[in-house]
């Protein structure tokens, strides 16, 4: 479905593991964090699966193998086969095997789920720009990473080899916070060379196509915290999608999306697969939700009304979003955030 004229977050008459075949999950920041389950991650998931919506889980995160993230989930309480995960690094090592001979040696920046992704598809990961390397892939190698790595790159981009990432995620939440993610390490090399990489993960093409193609989906969700992957991504695809707010978005970022950052649903966490998704009215006094009405006046959104809290925020993204059309919404939304608890 095309979101390019969305105004309003979308309902639903039928829970959404019933009105979509797969739900197409992104892991840090939905389904845990820091390597602990989210509140109501597993159990909702158990249930979704039970009523039939097949889980696949897509992630940015180019670090480990898809063995090592379902062994992972699995040990969360979520049963998942290897075949069940897609990673950036395999859209990346497709994107750079249709780009080059196989059994090319290809310089690796990042750790093991490069290198697994790469003999997948027939190409040889190499350790140095002395090796001989056709193509340079950069991913997520974890907090530990030495700086030379990425000299490394620098020396091989400099002799013309062209250099491909696997997402530019700017950052990636943890356990302790938000950290710095593959994006900006993809900035220092960019700074160093000047050059630009070929980017094959969320929310470009190449990690949509490798995702299809691995499950097959025809009623696809996309299930995810960032605006300008996940949600951009599900755009970019044209199918669905449903904000988790258990990640790195904020109401205040919401309110403020363009089109392409603008979820078809909004959801606390994922028990928002189990149930239905009530619909957004325009009315004379503006967008009713649930018990709330909100309303964009001169300079700020207004709320007015009680009830659920994920229902007044609904109206709110209604009110904003068809206050800034093509645009993003410039107006203040504080007071009515906070009068949400957001």
């Amino acid at each position: 479905m095309s979101q390019t004229a969305r105004t309003r977050p979308a309902g639903s008459a039928l829970p959404l593991g019933e009105a979509y075949d797969t739900a197409l999950l992104d892991l840090d920041g939905v389904v845990y964090a820091g390597g602990s389950a989210i509140a109501h991650a597993v159990e909702s998931l158990g249930t979704a699966r039970v009523g039939g919506m097949r889980l696949a889980y897509v992630t940015n995160n180019a670090l480990r193998t898809p063995d090592t993230v379902a062994a992972h989930l699995t040990a969360l309480g979520i049963p998942t086969g290897a075949a069940d995960v897609i990673t950036s690094a395999q859209a990346a090592a497709r994107l750079i095997s249709e780009q080059v001979p196989k059994g090319a040696r290809v310089l690796v920046i990042g750790g093991e789920g490069l290198r697994v992704a790469l003999r997948e598809r027939g190409l040889e990961p190499v350790e140095s720009a002395d090796d001989g390397p056709v193509a340079v892939v950069q991913g997520y190698g974890g907090p530990e990473m030495a700086w030379g790595r990425f000299a490394e790159a620098c020396y091989a981009i400099a002799r013309g080899v062209p250099w491909f990432a696997s997402n530019t995620d700017l950052t990636i939440p943890g356990a302790r916070g938000i950290g710095p993610g593959n994006g900006a390490a993809v900035e220092v090399v960019r700074i160093a060379t000047g050059a630009e990489p070929q980017v094959a993960g969320k929310p470009l093409p190449p990690m949509h196509r490798e995702t299809i193609l691995r499950t097959g989906a025809e009623r696809p969700l996309v299930v995810g915290d960032r605006l300008d992957t996940d949600i951009e991504g599900a755009f970019n695809g044209e199918v669905d999608s449903l904000l988790v707010l258990t990640g790195v978005t904020d109401g205040a970022q919401l309110l403020a999306a363009p089109p392409q950052h603008r979820p078809t649903y909004v959801d606390a966490d994922l028990r928002g697969l189990l149930t239905g998704q009530p619909e957004v009215t325009a009315t004379g006094a503006g967008f009713h939700c649930g018990g709330w009405t909100a309303s964009a006046g001169p300079d700020r959104l207004e709320l007015a009304g009680e009830g659920e809290v994920l229902d007044g925020l609904r109206a709110l993204c209604a009110a904003a979003w068809t206050a800034a059309g093509e645009g993003a919404c410039e107006l203040d939304g504080g007071k009515a955030l906070a009068r949400l608890g957001l």
